[in-house]
């Protein structure tokens, strides 16, 4: 497993908490901490051995210190988080720890990690599709879905003709969407495969239509190589792939070869399977692994890192306990240092949570979801099927987010 790094809140004393709490740091060595809160607190996990001799060999100064030349390191309780620490120092100390670490191959996962996280300390480089750019960090951007099936959850059949899935992408479009999701094989929990042939056959009329009506950015909702290459050069830009990049091998280098985007997803097990298959010890730490190898693979391929975005796959090999841990901490998918897409609309979870309502009836429960994914985990795009009602509730949240003067807001 690979370093992971998550930077805290400079000034936050409340992360800083919560962050020992998951190391199991004594009284005395938080007391000495929260008093000397340095410019950047970063939080590691899954650290070798080698790793771990590096950090604690950097210096000898007492733990209420922090050495002029590299960052403090705490190691965390071997016992209860082995492998894991905090690392608080200035952005300069930082620096200059990276350099030394690049003086020792075993030492590359960790400086690859500590880069991403000082890197992803502000917002990810703003993406261009097609002639739009969306600059993250400024508001939440809604990805519209436009499902081409027989057999989706939520809207199976209604929009299965292609001038009736065109005029709903038209209608998404009018209503708000940034981006415009096709995607012509279901992938609700049990759905069984549908051949390359057969999912062409459904989404490049569509792809081919709103491209010519409408100038919002179209996504390809697939995990095939030759379907991805034939909806790109039909005017897609993004291919959205829940697979990870995990179920065909070709798909990274189609993307590379097309300079298209791409949306890398977490998934356990397949859509038949994945259900069955969501066990897992620590599940943001899993999915935060698997992303990672992820995205690398992509880069390896010849994507690059700024053309990639990260979506955790709310519902994709996860009960519902997992689903709303991992809402609950989409914070720390920032430490990939990529924008983070979230699909939480119309869900099963949610519909439980509602007291068992149907696809139909969970748009409350759904602008729920999106409001609190945007102004508590700072999501950069959410994928929902309602786009003007949850333009709505993404105004209000990404307001309160992102206001200096939020208590203005309230009259406080």
């Amino acid at each position: 497993m690979a370093p992971l790094a998550r930077a805290l809140c400079a000034d936050s004393a409340a992360d800083l908490t919560l962050a020992f709490d998951r190391l199991g740091l004594p009284a005395r060595v938080r007391e000495s901490l929260l008093t000397k809160l340095p410019h950047l607190q970063v939080l590691l996990t899954g650290l070798t051995a080698d790793d771990d001799r590096f950090l604690r060999g950097l210096h000898e100064a007492p733990t209420s210190q922090v050495h002029d030349g590299v960052p403090h390191f705490t190691p965390g309780d071997t016992k209860a988080r082995p492998g894991s620490g905090l690392l608080t120092g200035r952005r300069e100390q930082f620096l200059r720890l990276l350099d030394t670490c690049g003086q020792d191959a075993a030492l590359t996962p960790l400086a690859r990690a500590l880069t991403r996280v000082l890197d992803a300390a502000g917002a990810p480089r703003a993406l261009v599709l097609g002639g739009r750019t969306l600059t993250w960090g400024t508001r939440t951007h809604v990805m519209g879905v436009v499902n081409v099936t027989p057999d989706s959850f939520s809207d199976g059949g209604r929009f299965l003709a292609a001038e009736s899935a065109v005029a709903h992408g038209e209608a998404l479009a009018r209503a708000g969407a940034d981006l415009l999701d096709v995607g012509g094989e279901s992938t609700r929990p049990g759905a069984p495969p549908v051949s390359a042939d057969e999912e062409l056959a459904r989404i490049l009329p569509v792809v081919r239509g709103l491209k010519e009506r409408t100038d919002v950015p179209i996504s390809v909702d697939t995990s095939k190589a030759v379907v991805a290459k034939e909806a790109l050069a039909a005017g897609a830009v993004l291919v959205n792939d829940i697979s990870g990049l995990h179920f065909d091998p070709q798909l990274a280098h189609v993307v590379a070869a097309t300079g298209a985007a791409c949306c890398v997803m977490h998934i356990r097990g397949t859509p038949e399977t994945m259900q069955r298959e969501a066990v897992y010890a620590d599940v943001v730490a899993e999915v935060l692994v698997w992303l990672d190898e992820a995205v690398e693979r992509a880069v390896t391929a010849g994507v690059p890192r700024d053309r990639l975005l990260v979506d955790p796959g709310i519902g994709f090999g996860k009960t519902a306990g997992h689903n709303l841990l991992l809402l609950r901490r989409l914070v720390d998918l920032r430490q990939l240092g990529l924008p983070v897409l979230v699909g939480t609309s119309r869900k099963s979870f949610l519909g439980k949570l509602a007291g068992g309502k149907p696809p139909s009836e969970r748009l409350a429960a759904t602008l729920g979801s999106v409001a609190a994914v945007a102004a508590l985990g700072g999501a950069d795009v959410v994928r929902v099927h309602d786009v003007a009602e949850c333009r709505d509730a993404l105004a209000v949240a990404d307001a309160i987010r992102t206001s200096r003067e939020a208590g203005d807001l309230f009259g406080l």
